[in-house]
């Protein structure tokens, strides 16, 4: 039997009537039908999806098998069935709710063969929903994970070389409810020779369900403390120390960490708010440092700055100053040189937070008005030699 170019693995839990979409999107793929194997497992469906998918293997035009199987309780059963039967030189994982564009198995197939890259990211696009957007400002045909914004996506919905899977053991995380995808996506980065960009053609059409039941929208904030655990802790594994492991930080830190402590931190209860400082305790005593702090932007760094002090007090006075929509004052020193944003309790001695919390990143300090930057010294004997030679000598 000739081995397939892809296998399209579709994980199912009660996914009428949008399923149907799905199925169609996959059936009028421009890639020939030869070269694609679809693996779909209903994860205890009652509401007919089941049924639909052995119809739909009745007439495709490619080979399909279906799965039927008690519900798992989460997407990483299915798709860990899925890729254990998996035949195809790549994977694709799909969800039921989400469809393809026409050209997308061939594109990202095609982009994958001709530059070798292990992963391929389609162009996602929100239907309904919001879908991320800074990774597709132009088609990268080799990159990685330090070197483009796609740690801004990692949802499971991309082209994965099989073999890379297979040879790492990687499979999904079963024991986590909630951002499964990302630990699996992220390793895949991380181990993968090269990840390929394809920003100008819509692959993905990401669907908001209209009953909400779209996976990412379930689970408590517990869920979300555990995802984060999880990403932060392969990222410490597979990365050594440094500004390479810092960048990666930044993704679970504003992705998952810093909408627990927004503006919804008011309306909660005491007892939820204590023990959210406290799943938050040991991450930032393990990943939280200076290196990471810089990346964030004023009111982020502060927060979590608080978070790790402990200081719910101070924290809900800067939530109250966000959630008002007020803007800092801009505060300018050394000949405006040097420039703070002025949060609440800046310089507030009884407070005692280091002036580090409120200097801005290099962007926010661009939008200050008077601001201007210290200029980069050169080196004291490249300075003298400019002197002494001229400045076209001195850099010969």
């Amino acid at each position: 039997m000739t081995q397939p170019d892809v296998t399209v693995v579709i994980g199912a839990y009660e996914a009428m009537p949008y399923l149907v979409k799905c199925l169609e999107s996959v059936e009028h793929q421009t890639l020939d039908p030869a070269r694609i194997e679809v693996i779909a497992v209903d994860d205890g469906s009652t509401d007919g999806t089941g049924e639909y998918l052995e119809k739909f293997a009745e007439r495709a035009p490619m080979a399909v098998t279906v799965i039927g199987q008690p519900n798992s309780g989460g997407p990483s059963g299915p798709r860990n069935v899925g890729l254990g039967k998996a035949r195809g030189r790549y994977v694709f994982f799909l969800d039921a709710d989400d469809h393809l564009g026409p050209e997308a198995l061939e594109r990202m197939v095609a982009m994958a063969d001709e530059h070798g890259t292990d992963v391929v990211l389609g162009k996602v696009v929100g239907v309904n929903r919001n879908a991320p957007k800074s990774m597709w400002a132009k088609n990268l045909t080799r990159t990685d994970v330090f070197s483009s914004n796609i740690k801004f996506t990692l949802s499971a919905q991309k082209l994965f070389r099989r073999d890379l899977l297979t040879r790492h053991g990687m499979h999904f995380d079963e024991s986590l409810k909630t951002g499964e995808d990302a630990l699996f996506t992220m390793e895949a980065y991380l181990r993968a020779d090269g990840v390929s960009v394809i920003a100008d053609y819509e692959c993905y059409y990401l669907v908001g369900r209209d009953d909400g039941k779209h996976a990412t929208k379930s689970g408590g904030y517990t869920l979300r403390f555990d995802s984060a655990r999880a990403l932060m802790g392969l990222i410490a594994d597979l990365v050594p120390p440094g500004p390479r492991r810092d960048a990666l930080m930044i993704r679970p830190l504003l992705v998952t960490l810093i909408p627990q402590f927004g503006p919804g931190y008011l309306k909660q209860s005491e007892k939820v708010r204590r023990h959210k400082l406290d799943l938050a305790e040991p991450l930032l005593a393990a990943y939280w440092h200076p290196g990471v702090a810089g990346r964030l932007k004023v009111h982020e760094r502060l927060r979590l700055h608080l978070v790790a002090q402990r200081r719910a007090d101070l924290l809900v006075d800067v939530l109250e100053f966000i959630k008002a929509k007020k803007e800092p004052e801009a505060v300018l020193e050394d000949r405006g040189r040097k420039a703070y944003l002025a949060y609440p309790h800046f310089r507030d001695p009884a407070a005692g937070i280091p002036d580090s919390c409120y200097a801005p990143t290099n962007r926010e300090a661009a939008a200050i008005e008077g601001f201007r930057p210290r200029k980069r010294r050169l080196p004291r004997l490249r300075r003298l030699a400019r002197r002494v030679l001229g400045p076209r000598r001195a850099t010969a």
